[in-house]
């Protein structure tokens, strides 16, 4: 029985053409009838309630069907259009991305031996000093640091050189410690002496017996360590005694800072 009329119902939901206007005149005479009261008790029995139960679901399901086609569809999806520009948007930066780091540079490390360059530094003018054939000058190296530096002495002669004796003396200014020296002549055309001589270091070089150094320049460096902290050179000095064809000279300098 229930399957029963469960199809008419569908059957008359499938059929039914719903008319607005008329809901809408039944729903207002509903709505100003007066609400009937239901007696207490038990008054139907249980197929009049199956009945009526199915009845209403009918009711119900005409008039979802009526609503659903009196509501007018919802408006189409409206899609923004933002212009785009070949201008590229500033930069950001998201607050979890990392911090690139700053740049940071590292001083280039000082040189402890000969130069690569052979060309000596540029010194001041008035520095150099000269004796016949003979001309010297003498600087302290711009690749010194706080801890360390290497004096040069660049030695011209306009003549073979038969007999030479060069001395550099560094005072003891706090921590001076002797670590090498070097010259651009043969090693073996030089006994060489370090000592240190109460208040200076003294480096030597002396030319051997029956050498002779031919017309051109000559650079003897001298390298030490020194307290920590911008070291003055000057009480540092040098003296050169050579012999050329025309007889003795002499030459006495200091060191001065580029």
């Amino acid at each position: 029985m229930n399957e029963e009329i469960g199809k008419r119902l569908r059957a008359a939901a499938e059929a039914h053409q719903p008319d607005h206007d008329r809901m809408l005149a039944r729903v207002h005479r509903g709505m100003a009838a007066t609400p009937v009261r239901r007696r207490p008790g038990i008054a139907r029995s249980w197929p009049k309630v199956v009945l009526a139960g199915s009845a209403a679901a009918g009711i119900l399901a005409v008039a979802g069907f009526a609503v659903a086609g009196s509501v007018p569809a919802p408006p189409a999806a409206t899609t923004l259009t933002v212009p785009t520009t070949s201008e590229a948007p500033s930069s950001t930066r998201s607050p979890d991305s990392p911090v690139p780091p700053p740049a940071t540079g590292r001083p280039a490390p000082a040189t402890t031996g000969r130069p690569a360059s052979s060309t000596p530094p540029a010194t001041p003018a008035g520095n150099r000093v000269a004796d016949g054939p003979l001309s010297a000058q003498g600087t302290v190296d711009p690749h010194s640091t706080v801890y360390w530096a290497q004096s040069t002495l660049d030695l011209d002669t306009a003549r073979p050189l038969t007999a030479l004796v060069v001395e550099v003396r560094i005072t003891q200014t706090g921590g001076v410690q002797r670590t090498g020296q070097w010259q651009t002549g043969p090693a073996d055309d030089f006994a060489v002496t370090t000592q240190d001589s109460g208040d200076a270091v003294v480096y030597r070089w002396e030319l051997k017996p029956g050498r002779t150094l031919p017309a051109a320049a000559q650079v003897f460096a001298v390298q030490y360590n020194h307290a920590a902290g911008t070291r003055h050179a000057d009480l540092d000095s040098y003296r050169v005694q050579a012999t050329t064809t025309d007889g003795s000279h002499t030459l006495r300098g200091g060191f001065t800072t580029p």
